[in-house]
């Protein structure tokens, strides 16, 4: 059987935290700011945590996580 591998993208986007809940930032905060509102862009600093119902799919690109 072949190495299972990472996916590279899921690498750079999620990290796994010792609780096992998958930590990841905000979409929706790159581009197109200028008709956002203030409030809108403060709540999207920082991290959250990924929805129980993706946290699978999460686990299975990343299986050394």
């Amino acid at each position: 059987m072949p190495k299972m591998k990472t996916k590279s993208s899921a690498k750079k986007r999620f990290r796994v935290r010792p609780g096992g809940t998958v930590k990841s930032g905000h979409a929706f905060k790159r581009h197109i700011l200028t008709k956002k509102t203030t409030k809108s862009k403060r709540h999207l600093r920082g991290i959250t945590n990924v929805d129980a119902a993706d946290v699978k799919s999460v686990m299975r690109m990343m299986p050394t996580a």
